[in-house]
């Protein structure tokens, strides 16, 4: 899902770049904000890395959890609902 994300921000960027470059002439404000435009891009693609990287460090941290006690049936299932769920957000 981020990869779309990302995508999406990255054409949003293009062309916003390329509508304000439409006119020929580039001014103050159109740098202005093509680096504003840039900024929440990266902002957002970084916020994305990060959201991604916490969820993975809570699945390791419950899976321990899980494990500290001897794994029974219900942590089995909870160990590969988590499992699943990384799977599909790699995709």
């Amino acid at each position: 899902m981020d990869d779309v994300k990302r995508t999406y921000r990255e054409g949003e960027v293009e062309t916003k770049e390329a509508l304000r470059k439409a006119d020929g002439d580039e001014s103050l404000a159109d740098k202005v904000g093509n680096a504003g435009d840039e900024l929440r891009r990266q902002a957002g693609n970084l916020g994305d890395d990060v959201n991604d990287t916490s969820n993975r460090a809570g699945d390791t941290g419950n899976e321990a959890w899980r494990n500290s006690d001897g794994e029974s049936l219900s942590d089995k299932i909870g160990n590969a609902g988590d499992d699943m769920r990384n799977d599909m957000d790699d995709r």
